[in-house]
Order: C-alpha cells, then structure tokens, then sequence
C-alpha cells in the first residue's frame, strides 16, 4: 500500500484497541507461551487448544483493559507506550531469558553508563527497530475514525462485557490447567510484557525506591576494639567484594576447567558452599554490610541505618572503599573512599570501564602512603567489576584469554555455548590472578597483621535453562545465581595471634555458609565486640564458644 494510503487510512477506536492487544497479548510473548506448552502435559490437538485459549486471555485481558482506559484523545500516545515498553521488555525476556522484577528495575535505577553500554548491541537495535520503531509508526500513520463519546461509551460496554466473559469462560474451561501451572510458577507472570514491566515498576516505587530525607539510624553503638599487647600488630583485613562470580565455576570447588591455578598454591582457606542475599549487586552488597540475615533483610531499613562499615569505623579501624564498579549501594557513605589517581586510570581504564587490575595498583599506592610507624588497624574494602556480564570478554586483558574460542559480543544469546562459557571462565581466570597478587602483596606488608576475605555477591546465569545474567527472584533463582565462591587468607603473623580462629574457620570449609555470615564474623576477626554480634551467624563462636 503507497504510503499516502496508509497516512489516510481510517479505523475506528475498537478495531485500533483490538489490533494493538493482539500485538501486545500475541507477538511480545512468544516466549511466554512457549514456557506455557512445556509445564501442560498435553500433547497434540489438547496441547494446542490450550496455548490458543491462553493466547485468547492474555490478548483479551489487554483488550479489556484498553477499552477502559483508551480513549479517542488518549489512544496513540497509550499506544505508543505500550509498545515501546512491551518492545523493550521483551526483549530482555525473549534474547536473555530474564525476567522482569522489581529487582531488575532496582538495578537498572542503580545503574551507571559503563553498564548500559555493555547491555547495547545491534540484535537490540534490529529488535528495537522491528518491534517499537515500526509499530509505533504504524500507530502514527492510521487515523481514528471520529465518534461521539454516547457512541463510545456504548461499543465499550458491549465490548467489555464480552471480553470479559471470553475470559471467565476460557479460564473456567481451563481451570485446573491454569491453576496448576501457574501455582508452582508464579513467576510466569514476569514474562507477560508489557504487564511485567509496568507492575514491576510500580512494585519498585512503592516498596524499594529510596524514601527521602531520613534520618540516619545508629546501630552496634557500643561496639568496642578489645585491647591487645602493645607489641602486638596491628590488623589490616582486605575485603574484596566479587562481582557475578558463581562458586560451580571456580576449579577451587571442583570445576574441570582451571580457573583457580594460582590461588590453589596459595596458603587459602576455600569455602564451597555458600549462598548469597540476593541475586544482584543492588540487593546483596547493602545487605551483606548490614548486619540483618537474608530472610529478614529490611532494604528500606538498611538504606537509612548504620552497617558494619560504620560500627568497624567506630571501633577505632580506618575504613577505606576503593571501587572499581558501580558504586557500594550506600554501604560506604560514611568512611574514606579512595580517590584512584588519574596516572592509574589511564594505565587500566578504557571508554569508562576499568580492568580489575586497577584495584591492585590503588591498594599498592595506599599502604605505600602509610607511614612505616602507623599503628591504626584498618579495613579496606575493594569492589571489584569481576564478571560482571553480559560482556565478559571486556572485564579480561588479552593475556587472560587462554580459553577460546571466547564470545567477543555483549550479545551473547548469538554466542555458543563454547564461546559464551570460555568468556566467563576467563574472566574467573583473571580473578584468580587479581586474588592471588592482592595475596602476595599483603604478604609483603609487614608492619600489619594482614588478611583478605573474597566473597562475590552474587553468582551468573550463562544459558541453563534458556536463562542469562542474573537478577532472577531469589524463590525461583537457579543454583548458579546463588551459590557464591568465599575464601580467606591470613598471614602468618595473623595465624600467630590467631591460631585457634583460623583452626575454626578451617573446619568449616564445607559446611553450609551464607552472605549472613560475613558482619558479624568479620567483627569478631577484627577483634571488635558489640551486642549486636549475631553468635549464631558468626562462625567464630561455633567453635570457640559451643
């Protein structure tokens, strides 16, 4: 059709509506339904009534919605956002497998350009062109027939009752079926775009978006450092907070690819059952500094209330955040953040996004700025961009390389399996090199007692199950989202002082361990009492106190 047709072409408001609840309920949802026909336990005629009858309610359930709320005046632009969010939204479920929650939206809100960057490839621009940019000049080219409102108001009537009663009859018709799957997968409804974005959005604003202006809450005010000989070392812990490390990766826990060589000669304590908080950065860094189990993590309250940064601060340690990611998600707000020298920048950073390397430089500039007599006891934090996903061949120096062939893409659904997974375990690789250089360096400051604690965040979704990244809810997140790598090294002047701790932390390497345990061990490994020290989390007192 000449495009002079189309600009001139005219349809009523209920043709209009109908034709954008399919497009909505039908084409963005492929996937959705795809999901569906795997968990039925028909087959044939019976398997393909039943996708068409849910086919039929989600396109009828958009239907009568829009006769609500589309109007004459109001329909193109609703339409437009429809299709640009529903467009955008399934893509993230269609291309990556992942499912749009309130989490997701936490994350995309705590976000930097480095990472949005990394999300942007040209499947998504084809996407975005043949799903958002061609409906939406469709919607732009038709021409609404003009109705009185009487006339409106009546279509609509009829309309809603009739959709609504394909509805009831389709899912009383259906009942068991639905009823069943959707039970024991309440997550499918995080795959209907654009219902899945919209919901999640609201869900974000209403319970995890940063409330304003509240004040700061004290907490472990009473938090002391126990006194120690005067000939006694002070102690220097690094902490190193992974990014999208998963513990079934790393050669440490058994992995038939070697991704731990150094780290294996190293002197380490390996923990190979461990759990996170959540399942991205924005939920499991704020919970893991503050000092509230999992289960019962409040992130409204942790936004406002002191953590372990803080109470390690009052105690008498310098605490100092060293970043290499997207910020600490307000775990840092109140200590010494170190500012990383342009020198080094230049040396490791490249279009906005540094190697990990950076954060070996900065803690070797750090201690060398130390007078050789300090006495302080301090707690350095190194936040690391890891794994972070889905471009792993960019967090990896070319020397890092050494599985191939590798996934050169942040499109990584069009990568194989062999590629996408080579990519991911390179970037453990390099890890393994930043760990074990951070170790050898904190070996060789001897006017501390020193010690390093790595953990990740969180774990990574390489296409098990059709799913990528990470983010998933934490009730239905696989394995490889959640079961993190944790290891501890101690020098021997620490061992010295501490011989019986580290014979207890030992005993645990197999025991099951979670993010939970992190505040108030590190507590009691700092010397530091307090009475909101969990004992029963705290993997000290398991031993040294039964």
């Amino acid at each position: 059709m000449p495009p002079q047709e189309i600009k001139t072409k005219t349809i009523s408001l209920f043709a209009f509506n109908l034709m954008l609840a399919i497009w909505l309920g039908v084409f963005l949802n492929i996937v959705f339904y795809e999901k569906i026909q795997a968990l039925t336990p028909y087959t044939g005629i019976k398997s393909g009534l039943f996708i068409t009858a849910s086919v039929i309610v989600v396109a009828a359930t958009y239907y009568f919605i829009l006769q609500i709320f589309s109007w004459t005046w109001t329909a193109k632009p609703l339409a437009i956002v429809l299709v640009v969010m529903g467009g955008f939204a399934s893509y993230v479920v269609t291309s990556l497998g992942v499912l749009i929650t309130p989490d997701q939206i936490q994350n995309l809100m705590q976000t930097d350009i480095a990472e949005v960057r990394d999300i942007w490839s040209w499947d998504l621009v084809v996407w975005g062109l043949g799903m958002v940019v061609l409906p939406t000049i469709v919607i732009l080219s038709v021409t609404l027939k003009s109705e009185s409102f009487l006339q409106q108001i009546w279509k609509k009537a009829v309309s809603l009752v009739l959709s609504l009663l394909l509805i009831t009859g389709l899912l009383f018709i259906f009942y068991v079926d639905f009823s069943a799957i959707f039970r024991e997968n309440r997550d499918l409804k995080e795959m209907i775009s654009p219902q899945n974005l919209i919901a999640s959005v609201a869900s974000y604003y209403k319970h995890k978006a940063p409330k304003q202006n509240l004040a700061l809450l004290s907490y472990g005010e009473d938090a002391i450092m126990q006194a120690k000989s005067v000939s006694t070392l002070p102690k220097l812990m690094v902490l190193v907070v992974g990014e999208t490390a998963r513990a079934e990766s790393f050669s440490l826990n058994g992995y038939e690819k070697e991704t731990n060589p150094k780290l294996s000669k190293q002197d380490i304590l390996n923990f190979s059952q461990v759990s996170s908080c959540g399942t991205a950065t924005a939920v499991s860094v704020p919970c893991m500094f503050s000092g509230m189990p999992r289960k019962a993590y409040d992130e409204q309250l942790a936004s406002h209330r002191e953590g372990l940064l803080d109470i390690a601060k009052r105690a008498g340690y310098q605490v100092t955040w060293i970043d290499n990611n997207s910020g600490c998600k307000g775990a840092c707000d109140r200590v010494e953040q170190f500012k990383i020298p342009e020198s080094l920048q230049q040396k490791w950073c490249n279009e906005g996004e540094c190697f990990d390397g950076i954060l070996i430089d900065s803690l070797k500039a750090y201690l060398a700025a130390l007078d050789q007599k300090d006495k302080q006891p301090r707690l350095i934090v190194l936040h690391q961009i890891g794994s972070h996903g889905p471009a792993y061949y960019r967090r990896v120096p070319p020397q890092f390389k050494v599985f191939n062939p590798t996934c050169e893409t942040n499109a990584i659904q069009g990568c194989t399996r062999e590629q996408l997974i080579n990519s991911y375990d390179n970037s453990l690789l390099y890890t393994d090199h930043i760990l074990d250089v951070l170790i050898k360096t904190l070996k060789n400051t001897t006017q501390y007692q020193t010690a390093l604690w790595y953990l990740s965040d969180h774990g990574e979704s390489t296409g098990e199950s059709g799913m990528y990244l990470h983010g998933a809810p934490y009730a239905i997140a696989p394995t490889q989202q959640t079961h993190i790598p944790m290891l501890m090294w101690f020098s021997d002047a620490w061992k010295q002082h501490a011989k019986k701790q580290v014979q207890c932390l030992a005993q645990q390497a197999k025991d099951e361990l979670s993010q939970d345990n992190l505040f108030p061990t590190i507590l009691s490994l700092l010397d530091i009492k307090s009475k909101i020290i969990n004992p029963k989390n705290d993997m000290l007192d398991t031993c040294l106190n039964p």
